[in-house]
C-alpha cells in the first residue's frame, strides 16, 4: 500500500452540499434585492471559497461593499441551515471508515468557511478525521489552490509527499495537489463534469467509491475506473 495519508476535499467529494449552498446564496441575494441564481449557476461558482461564490453570484460590477454585505448575510443563513439538505455521497462514510481500519490517516481540506466545515465533518464523520481545515484567510491561512492547509495536514500526521494523496472533484483540487507536490485522484460524482476534469489534467478519475478505495489502497497508487 503506497499511501499512508488521504486528504479529502469536502463539498462535492465527501458531502453533497449543493442544495444548502444554493438556498443560502439565493436567500442572501433576495435579502438585498438582487436577482436569484439557478442551481447550475451555484454549482459552477463553488470551489474557490464563499467570497468568490458571492462575487460571482451578485450582478457584474457590484461594489466590494455590496459583496461583503451579501457575504455576511450568506454566512449567517448558512451557519443555521447547512444541514437542511446536505448529506454524504453514497458509500463515502464506509470508505473513510475502511481507510481508517487499514491504518491510513484521513484529513479534510476545504475552501468552505471553517465555521461550517468543523460542525459538518463532526456531524457526518464523528472522530473519523485526524485533521480538518476550513477556510480561515482572516487568520492568515491561504485557501486552496495554495498548498498551505494540505502541507499542514501532512506535517501534523507526519506524512511525506510520496505517501500523501489529495482527493477532490474540481480543477481547484487538481491545482492544489500539484502545488503541494502530491498525487491527486479526482471523483466524477461531484460538482464538475468529467470532461472538464480531464481538460484540467486529471490523470486518475474514480467513478465510484469502490474504485476510489482500490486506488487508495493499491501498492502503486492504482488507476481508478
Amino acid at each position: 500500500m503506497r499511501y499512508t495519508t488521504v486528504i479529502f476535499d469536502l463539498d462535492g467529494t465527501l458531502l453533497n452540499t449543493l442544495g444548502d449552498l444554493h438556498a443560502s446564496t439565493n436567500y442572501a441575494l433576495a435579502a438585498h434585492g438582487l436577482p436569484l441564481r439557478s442551481v447550475d449557476d451555484v454549482r459552477a461558482f463553488v470551489g474557490n471559497g464563499i467570497r468568490n461564490l458571492i462575487r460571482l453570484a451578485v450582478p457584474t460590477g457590484s461594489s466590494d461593499e455590496l459583496i461583503e454585505t451579501v457575504h455576511a448575510t450568506f454566512d449567517a443563513h448558512y451557519a443555521a441551515h447547512n444541514l437542511d439538505r446536505t448529506a454524504p455521497y453514497p458509500g463515502v462514510v464506509r470508505l473513510v471508515q475502511t481507510l481508517r481500519d487499514k491504518g491510513l490517516h484521513c484529513c479534510v481540506v476545504s475552501n468552505k468557511g471553517d465555521y461550517a466545515v468543523q460542525p459538518l465533518v463532526q456531524h457526518f464523520f464523528p472522530h473519523m478525521f485526524d485533521v480538518v481545515c476550513g477556510e480561515r484567510e482572516k487568520d492568515g491561512i491561504r485557501r486552496k489552490p495554495w498548498p498551505d492547509t494540505v502541507l499542514e495536514c501532512m506535517r501534523v500526521v507526519g506524512a511525506t509527499k510520496g505517501q500523501s494523496v489529495y482527493v477532490g472533484d474540481s480543477e481547484v483540487d487538481l491545482l492544489t495537489a500539484a502545488n503541494a507536490g502530491i498525487d491527486c485522484i479526482a471523483v466524477s460524482w461531484g460538482f464538475r463534469e468529467e470532461r472538464l476534469l480531464r481538460e484540467r489534467g486529471a490523470q486518475v478519475i474514480a467513478h465510484t467509491t469502490d474504485a476510489l478505495e482500490r486506488s487508495l489502497l493499491a501498492d502503486n497508487g492504482g488507476v481508478a475506473d
